[in-house]
């Protein structure tokens, strides 16, 4: 690491740059106000930049700062303040932005209006994108300003033109990520980097550029995009979306490796890396994969081509556009510049079925077969449910958002508004294994060995398990999801079987349909607060386990028993994403022997037909040692659920939680 790449990195974590910031309310003008669709999000847009103060931060080389955290602010007619959003979760167009440059796109809306002048979504654009390139102006007379010609030259050809260095296309990139969250767009993702970023390098590289100056640049631009992270949209601080994906159809090369070497030496949590592998894949890449982890990064998050591709395909994405797939914020399978889906939609909060059904239908149920067809049924009702509820559901048009996709252009549609070729809504599921355990110790306690009645069982589930102990004991020793054991893994199988057979292909109100996922994001701890005591032994209210992964509660007897639950079933049917997360004790990385344990367990999940999986390297002692000395480890790093945070800016049900998953060591 270079004293450049070092200062910057000091700069970062002292929060110096913060110092900066002004929030300033955003007015908009009444006649602005009265607008509607695409001209209102144009005119909030450029208001927003308008309220943005270019600036330079020392020995910082990409620009685009943000200076008013409270530039989504408005009032309503009351008064009283709100922040509009739009849904993010989506791949802009990078390749072809970069490939095409803003003067030609420019120059393709113009041709459009004059064409269709009753078209509000090209002078949307074009103002969107006059605003935008407004901002470059001033950027560049601060750049000027400051003495930065490097900055202030690249800025008299980007974004105006194709990038002709790496140098280049960083700061064009900067330059669409920064208009875009000033569109109010969450969630932007940064697709499949290494791919459209490639050309660049390789370009530099035929110059004379060396390797080692093309790190230091990329480490750099890593940097720089953790500057302004936390005042992102998300759950918690830390899920803002700056999620990239390298690889895929065995296209990872030295860039891509550069890229991960860049991370490894820096240890922030952006940008959050995702790396597309197949049974091909080289140990040797899971091997240097492995290091990431072992620094406590959280990632890569693995993504099986084998399994994502064809079942994409299977959904309807033409084989083309699923071999070039990247991931959403968290995890969610999503297409870069075609793609207008919103992937985490709806839950399905698999306890909740289990616990209704339980309370309707065990004491009219003589077997335990004519049981689980009722749970089926409630499952179905519940599918129902959950379509019904986004029946009407629309979102607000966002010009930002459909200049920088170019896909838009012939269609004459807003991105957000039909001019995707993909509009699909995923559906996570969470608890499936507080589901699938639940009915496997009704199976056993209750219709096996009669150890329990029926009522008695309600009653506990009732009463919170309050004066029964001993039942919920027994119920805590009975099979469960993650021990390779056919008894709960099976039951497990069956509920997605009949989710994903029934939810998946049904039409949704944008022309696309819904598909089925493994995941819950932070469902794990909000659903699960609206479910009272569970047959598996779980508390009223407790969290579930995070996504695709064992119930908390559950002793797991190893990683891989735990792997070969999660992969017995045909996981192309649960394509909208959700990882297997397993955490991994500290102590099994302390030597180059433990490093390929693990990675030989990543190689064996993806031979077994895992579609994702997310490693945390954690020991519960430092994260207990954090919560009591916080100012002790501020760079610690855990992975929360589809993305990496710092352990001390977490909510204490986030914190928790992660200190009760089970820890392997091996």
């Amino acid at each position: 690491m270079t004293d450049r790449v070092k200062k910057l990195l000091a700069l970062l974590k002292s929060g110096a740059y913060k110092e900066y910031r002004r929030p300033t309310e955003v007015i908009l003008s009444p006649e602005e106000e009265a607008a509607t669709g695409a001209m209102k999000g144009a005119y909030e847009l450029r208001a927003n930049l308008t309220a943005e103060t270019p600036h330079m931060l020392e020995g910082e080389r990409f620009g685009f700062h943000r200076t008013n955290p409270g530039c989504y602010m408005r009032r309503r007619a009351d008064g009283s303040p709100y922040i509009p959003w739009d849904e993010g979760n989506v791949v802009p167009d990078y390749e072809a932005v970069l490939t095409r440059g803003m003067d030609d796109i420019r120059a393709e809306l113009l041709a459009y209006r004059e064409k269709f002048p009753e078209n509000t979504l090209y002078s949307s654009c074009l103002l969107s994108l006059d605003a935008a390139l407004d901002y470059v102006a001033r950027m560049q007379k601060a750049a000027e300003e400051a003495g930065d010609d490097e900055l202030a030259a690249a800025l008299s050809w980007v974004p105006y033109n194709p990038p002709r260095s790496l140098y280049e296309a960083y700061v064009f990139h900067k330059f669409i990520t920064f208009v875009l969250r000033c569109s109010t767009i969450c969630h932007i993702t940064l697709g499949r980097f290494d791919k459209y970023m490639r050309p660049y390098y390789n370009a530099d590289i035929a110059a004379g550029k060396t390797r080692e100056e093309l790190l230091e640049l990329t480490e750099e631009y890593f940097i720089s995009l953790n500057f302004d992270s936390d005042l992102y949209f998300g759950v918690q601080v830390g899920d803002n979306g700056q999620s990239m994906v390298l690889g895929g159809c065995g296209s990872f090369d030295d860039f891509s490796h550069l890229i991960m070497e860049a991370s490894l030496a820096l240890n922030l949590i952006d940008p959050k890396i995702n790396l597309r592998v197949d049974k091909n894949t080289p140990t040797e890449l899971y091997e240097f994969a492995t290091l990431m982890t072992q620094k406590g990064l959280g990632f890569p998050q693995y993504c099986n081509d084998d399994v994502v591709i064809p079942g994409l395909v299977s959904l309807g994405y033409s084989p083309e556009d699923a071999a070039d797939y990247a991931v959403a914020a968290c995890w969610e399978f999503i297409i870069p510049a075609k793609g207008r889906d919103i992937p985490n939609i709806l839950t399905m909060n698999y306890p909740a079925v289990i616990r209704r059904a339980t309370d309707k239908h065990l004491l009219s149920s003589a077997t335990f077969e004519e049981f689980l067809a009722s749970v089926m049924t409630e499952l179905e009702n519940e599918c129902d449910s959950l379509t019904a509820s986004v029946a009407d559901r629309r979102l607000g048009a966002s010009p930002a958002l459909s200049l920088f996709m170019p896909v838009c252009f012939a269609t004459g549609k807003d991105i957000q508004q039909g001019g995707a070729r993909y509009h699909n809504y995923g559906c996570h599921g969470a608890g499936l294994s507080t589901a699938a355990d639940s009915l496997a110790a009704i199976r056993e306690v209750i219709y096996e060995t009669g150890e329990c009645t029926k009522k008695d069982l309600l009653a506990a589930l009732a009463a919170d398990f309050e004066g029964y102990g001993e039942l919920r004991n027994r119920l805590l020793s009975c099979p469960k999801m993650g021990n390779a054991d056919s008894r709960a893994d099976g039951i497990g199988y069956a509920l997605m079987e009949r989710f994903s057979s029934y939810l998946n292909g049904k039409p949704n109100n944008m022309g696309g349909i819904f598909r089925a996922g493994t995941g819950s994001a932070h469902e794990y701890h909000y659903s699960a607060k609206k479910v009272g005591a569970t047959p598996d032994g779980r508390r009223a209210y407790a969290p579930y386990g995070s996504s695709f992964s064992p119930s908390l509660e559950t002793r797991l007897s190893g990683p891989l028993s735990c792997i070969r639950s999660f992969t017995g079933f045909d996981l192309k049917k649960v394509i909208n994403g959700g990882p297997l997360t397993l955490e991994i004790h500290d102590t099994v990385f302390r030597n180059r022997e433990g490093n390929a344990k693990v990675a030989a367990l990543v190689k064996a999940f993806i031979q077994l037909g895992g579609h994702q999986l997310q490693l945390n390297c954690i020991n519960r002692e430092v994260l207990l040692d954090a919560m009591e000395h916080p100012e002790e480890h501020k760079n610690l790093i855990v992975r929360v659920w589809g993305w990496s945070g710092y352990f001390n800016e977490l909510e204490r049900p986030f914190k928790e939680h992660i200190l009760k998953r089970t820890e392997f060591s091996f």
